[in-house]
């Protein structure tokens, strides 16, 4: 069969409807990512290495927040959807879809593993007339890089036997304005029949493609995205410092100056980064950079300041104790509000809240959290030794009982008036307080 016949007899059934997807790796992004494509039409067969997700999805219950039991439900009804761990069944997937992680070493450099070990699984089972997609984001260079060179050592070739895609994830947990198909795609593939699959296939499924020339460009595009808003954040999280020593309030600074209609777009300072992508994905480019011998300053500089805002989020509560209280944080018992990374979700990804926890450790302290959303925490790959620590109880008496309460993350469900007469020394990195109008001498903004 030549190469035109194998493109034209999966563009067929992509079209018709009766090709079977595969998504690898069922968590934020490709739990959302299988029912989105799954209610298009297509039969999908999601894969993970958890038990826990298999067991969780084959009763009907969703541990994502995106994904409601009740789409689960729907799209499992005649098989639209179903869930293994044996990757064997790769082999009957007519396009298969790679959500594995992509994390950094601890050197700061890119891990993928996750990324390999797919990639072996899915050559193992790989046939003619396939086409494989990378979502996970990573360095521009990787699809046809890494993922082309593992699968084609089959014998088969890209382009020819099998087709190769790249489509960066654009997941925004606790979004509730975009869904995965209402946020546009951008595609690309390895040669134009594998981009005209990648069209097709996505085209299908969401309600906008955005089509590029080729796989690194849309990895660009990912990692350009998180640079533009790491760079940002950290511009306003210096500013925060530098204003702060001159006692002006970034927070009204950022009201103010977001009122003019053009040339300006508003991004807030914080504990530190969270998340799945915006504390990672601009390291790899910095690494992919030095392959070229070209500098990464700005994305590096970003890099930096946002990593030491946790430690500057202590050094201020430490200040607020010794002023407010007479005492160290060494003897100080704190709480942390908020374990997620952002506001109304359960996702500690990357969440700063861990590093806080661990540097008040570190400096003596007894440190505790609080978060309606995360009752415990669970194993982590950096945080092993936070792992079963659990929210405590929402009172005066408990929350009364520490010395300072430190405002992390601002979940909309917190009562922050009654916060605000139970602590008597609250540091607000969030602005939560201001927002609400409660204004009092014991909560300072850090």
């Amino acid at each position: 069969m030549t190469s035109p016949d194998i493109s034209k007899n999966l563009l067929s059934s992509i079209e018709n409807k009766s090709a079977k997807a595969g998504v690898i790796g069922l968590g934020y992004v490709g739990l959302p990512l299988a029912m989105t494509i799954a209610s298009g039409g297509f039969k999908v067969v999601g894969f993970d290495i958890d038990p826990g997700k298999i067991t969780a999805i084959d009763a009907g219950r969703s541990y994502i927040e995106a994904v409601s039991d009740e789409v689960l439900g729907d799209v499992r009804q005649d098989d639209g959807f179903v869930a293994t761990n044996d990757f064997s069944r790769l082999a009957e997937c007519d396009v298969i879809a790679i959500c594995v992680p992509t994390p950094l070493t601890r050197y700061r450099e890119p891990d993928l593993s996750y990324v390999e070990k797919t990639c072996r699984d899915i050559a193992a089972h790989l046939r003619k007339g396939q086409l494989i997609v990378l979502e996970s984001t990573t360095y521009p260079g990787t699809t046809d890089g890494v993922v082309k060179t593992i699968l084609e050592s089959t014998g088969l070739v890209s382009g020819v036997d099998f087709f190769l895609g790249f489509s960066p994830e654009r997941e925004d947990p606790g979004n509730r304005d975009f869904e995965t198909s209402t946020i546009p795609k951008v595609v690309a593939g390895d040669g134009v029949a594998s981009g005209e699959l990648m069209a097709a296939f996505y085209g299908s499924v969401v309600k906008k493609i955005v089509p590029v020339s080729t796989n690194a460009t849309a990895e660009a595009v990912k990692i350009t995205e998180n640079v533009f808003r790491a760079v940002n954040i950290a511009l306003v999280n210096e500013l925060k410092v530098v204003f702060e020593a001159m006692g002006i309030d970034i927070w009204e600074v950022i009201d103010a100056a977001k009122t003019k209609p053009f040339g300006f777009m508003p991004f807030y300072p914080g504990p530190g980064l969270g998340g799945h992508c915006i504390p990672i994905d601009p390291f790899y480019l910095t690494w992919k950079s030095r392959e070229y011998e070209l500098p990464t300053r700005f994305i590096e500089l970003a890099g930096e300041i946002n990593t030491g805002m946790p430690r500057h989020v202590i050094g201020r509560l430490a200040e607020a104790l010794d002023i407010h209280a007479g005492k160290a944080l060494s003897r100080s018992r704190v709480l942390v509000i908020g374990l997620a990374y952002k506001k109304n979700v359960p996702d500690i990804r990357e969440s700063p809240s861990l590093k806080l926890l661990e540097i008040i450790k570190e400096r003596g302290g007894d440190a505790a959290y609080f978060d309606p959303f995360v009752a415990e925490i669970p194993k982590t790959r950096e945080y092993s030794h936070l792992m079963g620590m659990k929210s405590v109880a929402w009172d005066r008496a408990t929350i009364g009982g520490f010395d300072a309460v430190l405002v992390a993350t601002d979940h909309d469900d917190v009562d922050y008036a009654a916060l605000s007469t139970w602590s008597p020394l609250i540091i607000d990195t969030r602005n939560v307080f201001a927002r609400r109008n409660i204004a009092a001498k014991h909560i300072i903004k850090a």
